[in-house]
């Protein structure tokens, strides 16, 4: 009797081991009831799931009489290679597959597979103002609509060692490119970049375009240097507390870009140092810096590639040097300059001086121009303010809801003047301007972290100008922006 119940025990079994080994490679739940198919039963789902694996016809039309426990433990081996290999597809697929992601803050990005050292980001900035001037009866200004800036942008790295990016600007009636250059990031100490970018000089220059406090730079900035064409050596040492940049450029005249080639086959050398001692630290202290940026170089030549003009906030030119005068000799910059963030509280203040070697005829003079600015903001619905503007609003702005974004008071004061030898010899007294004397208000509204709103009033005061050498009239301008960025 043993000897007939042992053959069939063994099949039950091998069955319902069968079976449970299927369900397992399959991820399907194995039931109690398993225990009830027959050897026919699971011999009929086995040919149901080959051909869901692309058994075909051929599966499906497999004979009966192959039902018997080898020909299934067979079949069944089959299938679990058959997962293996697409597991194996499926990983290999996911290894080789690129990253790619899109959010509001970032922006586009597409990073490689792992290990992810190649990476894409696509951003932009969109500017579009509105100018209007008030009581401009002697000198009268175009009240006007424009785009003031669209620039994307295409940034990221390639592998460790290097980092880009590129950004053409499309405002105005021609293409140009503002940032193009990379980095060789040998070590956060020490950052090789090459190509153009803005000048370490000026500390609100440096701001990126959508984060000043204002609309319009300030005095001060109109005496550094924007970008140039160069080589820089940067970094950041102690614990980022300290940063340093140290470059080589064609060099830019106060105010502008530089040319896209050296006109004068001279060179200038800039660099910045800025400390921020609590910068790691969380006390009232932590969002104090302070540095020295300076230039040095030779300029020679005549023409707006090698002497500044000088613009209000206004956008509008105050002055100017005499046609026949020539830049012939150095040209140094320095500015001591520093800022200070704490909670909704932002104030940022630079100096600058900045003279050149000029020539007219057989007279030449060193000429020192200075300038000063400070600028002050409170953020009035309690987000953190910080160099880099707001970040992003703690209640976005909803229609109709509850959230309505962020706001920002913003104040400036700066003050420019020229100096004195630069009249009448190099200027003429009764067509520009001596000194002038800004400030403004300005609010920004932040409804989301991608879009801003700001309204600027900004008015400007001379000392000559006119005619007679009596003061130009004041300058008020009303300004308007809306941004959106990512």
């Amino acid at each position: 009797m043993q000897t007939r119940v042992r053959p069939a025990l063994n099949a039950r079994t091998a069955t319902v081991s069968l079976w449970s080994a299927l369900a397992c490679a399959l991820a399907l739940p194995v039931h109690a009831q398993s225990n009830e198919l027959t050897v026919e039963q699971l011999a009929q789902r086995l040919r149901a799931i080959e051909q869901r694996l692309g058994g075909g016809e051929a599966v499906a039309n497999a004979s009966a009489d192959s039902g018997n426990l080898s020909d299934l433990d067979q079949r069944l081996r089959v299938i679990e290679r058959k997962l293996e290999l697409q597991a194996e597809e499926n990983a290999a697929r996911v290894a080789s597959t690129p990253v790619v992601s899109l959010s509001a803050s970032k922006g586009l990005s597409v990073k490689s597979p792992p290990p992810g050292d190649v990476e894409l980001k696509f951003k932009a900035l969109v500017q579009a103002d509105g100018r209007f001037f008030i009581d401009d009866r002697q000198l009268p200004q175009n009240d006007t609509f424009l785009f003031r800036r669209i620039m994307p942008t295409i940034e990221g790295t390639w592998g460790p060692l290097i980092g880009f990016r590129l950004t053409p600007e499309f405002a105005g009636d021609s293409a140009t490119i503002a940032d193009a250059y990379f980095d060789l990031k040998f070590d956060p100490r020490a950052t090789v970049r090459i190509g153009k970018f803005k000048s370490p000089v000026g500390l609100e220059r440096l701001q990126s375009s959508g984060s000043t406090g204002l609309i319009e730079l300030g005095l001060a900035s109109e005496l550094t240097p924007n970008r140039d064409l160069g080589v820089q050596l940067q970094g950041e040492l102690a614990g980022a507390t300290v940063s340093y940049a140290l470059g080589v450029f064609n060099g830019a005249v106060d105010g502008r870009d530089s040319p896209t080639v050296n006109p004068d086959n001279e060179f200038e050398l800039a660099g910045r140092v800025f400390v921020e001692p609590w910068k790691n630290a969380s006390n009232a202290l932590s969002g104090l810096g302070f540095g020295l940026a300076a230039s040095s170089g030779d300029r020679r030549g005549n023409g707006n590639n090698f002497l500044p003009r000088y613009r209000t906030p206004g956008q509008t030119q105050f002055f100017n040097y005499r046609s026949a005068v020539l830049a012939d000799g150095a040209q140094t910059r320095w500015s001591p300059q520093a800022f200070y963030y704490r909670n909704g509280l932002s104030l940022l203040g630079e100096y600058v001086s900045s003279s050149q070697d000029v020539r007219v005829g057989a007279f030449a003079d060193e000429l020192d121009h200075t300038a000063w600015q400070l600028t002050a903001g409170y953020v009035l619905t309690g987000e953190d303010a910080g160099y880099k503007g707001v970040a992003r609003p703690n209640q976005a702005f909803t229609p109709g809801g509850a959230g309505w974004g962020a706001f920002e008071l913003v104040a400036r004061y700066g003050r420019l003047e020229i100096d004195d030898d630069a009249f009448p010899r190099y200027a003429d007294r009764n067509a520009v301007a001596a000194a002038a004397r800004s400030w403004g208000l300005g609010l920004n509204w932040y409804l989301t972290g991608n879009l801003k709103l700001v309204a600027n009033y900004t008015q400007t005061q001379f000392d000559g100008g006119a005619a007679a050498g009596a003061d130009r009239e004041d300058e008020k301008a009303f300004f308007t922006r809306a941004q959106l960025a990512f």
